[in-house]
């Protein structure tokens, strides 16, 4: 229950903004909606709007769902326009399917944007309220024969850069080293006044991360410790904050995107992919620690939520997306057989990663 109920709250406020994405756009260009769904499965409770929305909480908490009006499944083009010819002229006015392209496209879309201005606005929060480490990254030791070692490292080099990502805080050193998928490690270092470029190619050990999961590392071979043991921790101003609140977003998501490309050609570690049952954990190992480090798990999770439904798979928000796409290049939209085959290789796709997440999950608790 320690992690359970932390992990569902965080996903209920996750899903609940990105369903709430679809629904304000929906909405605002007119389409009817007759249901707004936390969870799927049989309703737990729920009450209708005076608009006619069924709001709603159901049992499996592992997502949610708009559900616009005449949304019905259709197996042909026929059985389509059937379907249209069935609605009054004023209800067709409110049917999704005949809205202009870009309004569909913007409702489709609505949903993950929602999750990625939900993590600028956490993090702008914590920015502005706990503020933001500031410590320069000062080399305090250098082990013998490490690489950093045999890459030239001394001590008291000052680390300013990481494969190109500036490192403006200590605490991000072992964070950039961690999600580099390069072979050797581009390193810029500060070394008394002048500026040096070093390669490094890191060992892989197995370790611990903060909250004590088994993790595989990437280490090379160096100390640090902040100047004059001074940590350097500033509350942001709005502006400052928002600023690094965008660049903690697109550094995760750029990094999740060239980790899933390396991922696919057989080069990046699949053993730290996990899926509900690892966030329930870490959700849960994180509430223990206060209000802000849970804050920030949701933030990252709602990246996560945003960026894996722009993937361009049928039945994700890009899959629909890309049908728009090839709808606005055709000037009509795919045919319907077409559409099924893209569905059939989507359902495989995401039926294949649910299965390998949850054996890395039951791998994580050791029944594998």
């Amino acid at each position: 229950m320690n992690y359970l109920i932390p992990f569902i709250i965080l996903i209920t406020i996750v899903v609940f903004i990105h369903e709430y994405g679809h629904y304000y756009f929906a909405k605002k260009f007119g389409v009817g909606i007759t249901d707004f769904s936390i969870g799927f499965g049989k309703e737990i409770f729920g009450w209708n709007d005076k608009a006619g929305t069924r709001w709603k909480i159901c049992w499996v908490p592992l997502g949610g769902y708009v559900k616009f009006f005449g949304d019905r499944n259709v197996f042909s083009q026929a059985e389509q326009k059937d379907l249209i010819n069935s609605y009054s002229k004023e209800d067709r006015k409110k049917l999704f399917i005949l809205k202009p392209l870009y309004q569909r496209a913007i409702i489709v879309a609505a949903g993950p944007l929602a999750n990625f201005v939900l993590a600028i606005l956490i993090f702008t929060i914590i920015n502005m309220i706990s503020g933001k480490d500031m410590t320069p990254a000062l080399v305090n030791e250098v082990q013998i024969d490490s690489p950093a070692y045999v890459a030239g490292f001394k001590k008291n080099d000052i680390i300013l850069s990481i494969d190109d990502n500036k490192v403006e805080s200590i605490l991000q050193v072992s964070t950039f080293i961690n999600v580099s998928t390069s072979k050797k490690i581009k390193f810029l270092v500060d070394r008394n006044g002048n500026q040096i470029f070093f390669l490094v190619a890191p060992n892989y050990v197995d370790g611990k991360d903060a909250l004590g999961n088994s993790v595989k590392k990437r280490i090379i071979g160096i100390k640090l410790s902040p100047i004059d043991n001074q940590f350097n921790k500033e509350r942001l101003n709005p502006s400052k904050a928002i600023y690094y609140s965008l660049k903690e977003v697109w550094f995760v998501t750029s990094s999740s995107l060239n980790y899933l490309g390396k991922m696919i050609v057989g080069a990046a570690d699949t053993s730290q992919l996990g899926g509900p049952i690892k966030i329930a954990k870490i959700t849960g190992q994180v509430s223990k620690h206060g209000i802000m480090p849970f804050l920030s798990v949701m933030a990252y999770i709602s990246i996560s939520l945003g960026l894996i439904n722009l993937f361009p798979i049928p039945m994700l928000d890009g899959g629909h997306l890309m049908f728009y796409s090839f709808e606005k290049i055709l000037g009509r939209a795919l045919s319907q057989k077409t559409q099924e085959f893209f569905f059939r290789i989507g359902l495989f796709a995401l039926l294949s990663l649910m299965f390998f997440v949850t054996f890395n999950d039951l791998k994580d608790l050791g029944l594998f």
